[in-house]
């Protein structure tokens, strides 16, 4: 039987694809791989960039290609035998990294090209790629003794397993509620809401409403729901999943994983020589020592908590004055918000959704990014896919195509939950030609009903546009070298900075008119509705900026502390912090962080500071179009030089520089939260 993971193809053909053809694949190109490292190395007593390096990219780049719709099916299309296959890839992969990053050999060979005469003729990006591995093969215990590179070994391969099992749990958990509700149940929510609700029961074969813990689905109810105990039902429903509490108490309870992976994790600091998986963290972060990251999410919880309690007060008082309410439960808090908002500005997000038809929103996404850096975007209307929500899109400058990515914009029981973006294809020379990039991008958005197109919240439009500045970091590199091309190589807390760097031209005048259409219209978005949409922008920002440092200090010191004298209960560390910086504090029984995948299932252990650190840069960037105006093509020209162009070949602060003139301040941030002192 053929393996189509084992042929080279453009794109990946989904359709061919099996779990039965997962783990031989990995499997045999893991031991050809090994095969041709140690060949590679017998060939040659110098080494150089061609005889070495370049043949290694290309196996690696192999291996990637293989993988790459393995984990992006796992994570859309997710079954019991895709999950099985994919686990199976894991410890295979996990065991092959170990083994490349403690070759002492191989190591020894990237230092003999570091020192050689060759490396100063080098382009930045080949000196930067040496520069990293020589820093990564350190990290993967290179010069450890064998007892402990063994253990090492098996460290990184629990791991691997254990952030997989924490987001099978989630997905699981999630998956495991629903409720039917009448009609009078769900008063107050908005018709778009009621429609998928509805939608989604005669899917069921139910002829009532069907929600679940779904985000599209869970969040009217407890924004929009008259119901409070409907919204008591659901609230605890979704901040109890795979824990010991709320209604699946007991049924894919992360605790125990979350335990052994700060223990492990520790360990595996501590062989390498660090205090603490916060500092090994850093290794590869702008930030240079745990000090610095706590003393700046400290600043800015000083800066932003007074007014946050202020707002919270503020809530507090509209609920006892306007609906008699004595206190304000944690499944209130969005419902009364929904409703001071309403009062003070007389906008919803319900308000804004008839104006932002997906179709719209992304023709005008399209438009923005083409007045910007000159792009044409057109969508292929025949292509091998893995689901019939997917699309593909392929991406011009001048006339030449430069990268395709993918879009999957609906959520649905198979897929992960939240958004991200991911590699299909890595921009590199492979074999004499150009490979061009291709990106998957993957949001959770409500989906159409019937003959009316998805409609987006003005939230879902930011999240459109957070995860396409994502897209356009990886599919705008110039870089030809696959380990700074793109994110590659990009330190972890200035990825975002792209990203969060789009969103702003959500909350532009000038944008917005491109963006916004009625879906049964076409007419833009009304003056009178953005001004209140405008005015509105920092509702609660302090709020939402205290809750954000929560996890954020919540996540460092979590892996900074854990293990030390009298730190051994993620609960206590977590109150600590809230009792730090919080205003708003949920009931006993949640457990928030059983579900935390970012930092147990991703890639953000130690680093979930990173949207803020990163969103320092994002917001003094767009400054700088503030000042020189928006689509002004000179600007957008030099950011796409210096940041999108560059991936991981130089410092991102030195980049930053580049493009701003100077070092970052953190002004623009608090102008554009709404901080006040």
């Amino acid at each position: 039987m053929s393996n189509p993971l084992l042929e080279a193809h453009p794109l990946p053909p989904f359709s061919r694809i099996e779990p039965g053809h997962a783990e031989p694949a990995i499997r045999q190109l893991i031991e050809r791989n090994k095969q041709a490292v140690e060949q590679l190395l017998k060939a040659n007593d110098t080494y150089s960039w061609e005889n070495l390096l370049a043949p290694l990219e290309q196996l690696d780049d192999e291996l990637a290609q293989a993988f790459s719709p393995i984990s992006h099916m796992n994570s859309v299309t997710n079954s019991e035998a895709m999950r099985e296959a994919y686990n199976a890839c894991l410890p295979l992969l996990s065991e092959y990294g170990t083994w490349t990053g403690q070759h002492e050999r191989l190591c020894q060979a990237y230092q003999q090209i570091a020192e050689s005469e060759e490396f100063g003729a080098l382009d930045d990006a080949r000196r930067k790629t040496i520069e990293n591995a020589l820093r990564d093969f350190r990290l993967a215990g290179v010069s450890l003794p064998p007892a402990q590179k063994a253990r090492y070994a098996e460290l990184r391969k629990r791991l691997s397993e254990l952030g997989s099992q924490f987001g099978e749990n989630v997905l699981d958990a999630t998956n495991a509620w629903s409720r039917r509700a009448s009609r009078e149940e769900l008063s107050g929510l908005p018709e778009t809401a009621l429609s998928s609700a509805r939608e989604a029961a005669r899917k069921a074969g139910y002829d009532d409403y069907l929600i679940n813990l779904e985000f599209p689905s869970y969040s009217p109810v407890l924004l929009y729901c008259e119901n409070r105990e409907l919204r008591e039902e659901v609230y605890t429903a979704n901040c109890t999943r795979a824990s010991d509490q709320g209604p699946s108490a007991g049924n894919w309870d992360n605790a125990a994983i979350i335990e052994e992976t700060l223990t492990l994790r520790l360990e595996l600091a501590g062989l390498l020589g660090f205090a603490n998986y916060s500092e090994l963290s850093l290794a590869t972060k702008m930030a240079e020592s745990t000090d610095q990251v706590m003393g700046f999410l400290e600043q800015l919880a000083d800066q932003a908590r007074p007014q946050a309690q202020r707002e919270w007060e503020e809530l507090q008082a509209f609920a006892g004055e306007e609906y008699g309410v004595t206190s304000v439960e944690a499944w209130d808090v969005s419902f009364y918000s929904e409703k001071l908002r309403q009062s003070r500005y007389q906008v919803s997000q319900e308000d804004i959704r008839p104006y932002l038809p997906i179709t719209r929103a992304l023709a005008g996404l399209f438009r923005v990014v083409h007045r910007l850096y000159g792009l044409e975007i057109r969508e292929v209307e025949s292509f091998d896919s893995y689901h019939s929500d997917a699309r593909l899109f392929e991406v011009l400058r001048e006339g030449e195509l430069i990268a395709r990515f993918y879009l999957d914009l609906y959520a649905r029981a198979d897929k992960r939950g939240g958004a991200w973006m991911d590699d299909c294809r890595v921009r590199r020379w492979r074999e004499g030609s150009l490979q061009i990039p291709v990106a998957y991008l993957v949001c959770n958005f409500t989906p159409p009903v019937g003959e009316q197109p998805a409609l987006l919240t003005h939230s879902e439009l930011t999240t459109l546009f957070h995860e396409f500045g994502h897209g356009l970091h990886h599919m705008l590199t110039r870089q030809t070298v696959a380990a700074v091309s793109g994110i590659n190589g990009v330190a972890w807390d200035a990825v975002e900075l792209p990203s969060q760097f789009l969103e702003n031209w959500c909350w532009e005048r000038e944008s917005l008119a491109l963006i916004s259409g009625h879906h049964e219209t076409g007419e833009a978005l009304p003056d009178p509705l953005l001004e209140k949409l405008l005015a509105a922008r920092n509702f609660q920002s302090a709020m939402m900026l205290v809750r954000q440092l929560e996890l954020a200090l919540f996540d460092f010191r979590l892996h900074r502390d854990w293990g030390t004298a009298g730190v051994s209960s993620v609960q206590a560390v977590l109150d600590e912090v809230r009792d730090q910086v919080a205003v708003v504090f949920p009931p006993e029984f949640n457990r928030f962080q059983n579900s935390f995948s970012h930092i147990f299932a991703g890639g953000y252990a130690a680093g979930y500071y990173s949207y803020k650190w990163a969103e320092v840069l994002s917001a003094d960037a767009f400054s700088r179009f503030e000042e020189e105006g928006i689509f002004n093509r000179a600007t957008g020209d030099d950011f796409r030089r210096n940041i999108l162009e560059t991936g991981g070949s130089r410092d991102p602060m030195e980049l930053f520089v580049a493009f701003r003139g100077r070092a970052p301040d953190i002004g623009p941030l608090l102008r554009h939260s709404g901080i006040t002192h």
